[in-house]
């Protein structure tokens, strides 16, 4: 059977500018998350992120697709998928409260890294030489990033990188029901299970909002990241993951910005650097990937 997203004409550009886009609105939600951080629980703002998502793109896919939104063919892979967006959102949201936003943008570029590690165990995917000493050039950058053993070394630098884990194997899923199903039902089962759990959750860590302020927030949390986690779907309906991957990093930039309106803080140079090897390691993956299928270098994520 032929889905709405088997349908599609390749559109790269297109696909690239849902991925920019996407890179655009999570540093938002991740600079919101440091605000409320200060006044709430971590295990408060993963529930207000997951319930918010999915109560914002039911109203905005619902009336549309009706019950056919929760139709899906990969019902097995779209359930994992929920479960490791909450792992990897409750992790991040944990460590964000601790460190700069800059440094937590650079560890979380490892996700892509880790991709490619799990690709062939997972996807059948070779892994090339050259593209694992991508890998382990990738991850030297992480570590001039963290610098364990270091005075600045913060240890929800670590929680981070098991966001990124999680993150890069719900890529995966993603990968596997893209051709499948519609970006709109991956959208409404990304925070399904995450607002099933931290329904319960939260309530043992419950703080009433102290103005209507924070409880805007709060909503954003989820109209942020549900609009992100969409323009990631739908980017990968348009193009190849190895197209628009690399695109992903110009959440970097946005992470910076934001980082400096909400804190002050920008990035030493010594995360620079990091990040820089790490950005760089991951460009090279997405080149050799399109030279290797006859393409011009263009775009991709993770």
């Amino acid at each position: 059977m032929t889905t709405a997203a088997q349908a599609l004409t390749p559109r790269p550009l297109v696909g690239i500018l849902f991925m920019c886009l996407a890179g655009t609105l999570f540093p938002v939600m991740n600079g919101l998350v440091q605000v409320l951080s200060e006044r709430y629980s971590s295990e408060q703002l993963v529930w207000a992120r997951t319930s918010a998502h999915l109560l914002f793109v039911l109203a905005l896919f619902a009336p549309s697709f009706g019950i056919r939104i929760v139709v899906t063919t990969q019902l097995g892979s779209q359930i994992a998928r929920s479960i490791l967006l909450l792992m990897s959102t409750t992790l991040f949201f944990s460590g964000v409260a601790h460190l700069p936003l800059a440094k937590a943008a650079s560890i979380s570029f490892t996700s892509p890294f880790v991709v490619v590690l799990l690709a062939w165990p997972m996807l059948g995917e070779q892994i090339s030489l050259q593209r694992l000493a991508a890998v382990i050039v990738a991850f030297a950058g992480v570590l001039i990033v963290i610098r364990p053993g270091s005075e600045v070394f913060h240890w929800a630098s670590l929680l981070i990188l098991g966001s990124a884990t999680c993150y890069a194997v719900y890529q995966i899923f993603t990968r596997r029901v893209a051709g499948h199903d519609r970006p709109e039902t991956s959208v409404i089962y990304s925070a399904l299970v995450g607002t099933v759990v931290m329904s319960g959750v939260a309530a043992f860590t419950w703080t009433t909002p102290y103005s209507w302020a924070d409880a805007v927030m709060m909503l954003l949390l989820g109209v942020l990241g549900g609009l992100g986690h969409y323009c990631v779907a739908k980017a990968m309906t348009y193009a190849p993951a190895n197209v628009v991957a690399p695109f992903m990093y110009w959440q970097m930039v946005g992470s910076v910005v934001v980082g400096y309106l909400v804190a002050g803080s920008m990035p030493d140079v010594t995360t620079w650097i990091g990040a820089a090897i790490i950005i760089g390691a991951g460009l090279y993956i997405g080149w050799r990937d399109a030279r290797a299928k006859g393409k011009t270098p263009a775009p991709r994520p993770v």
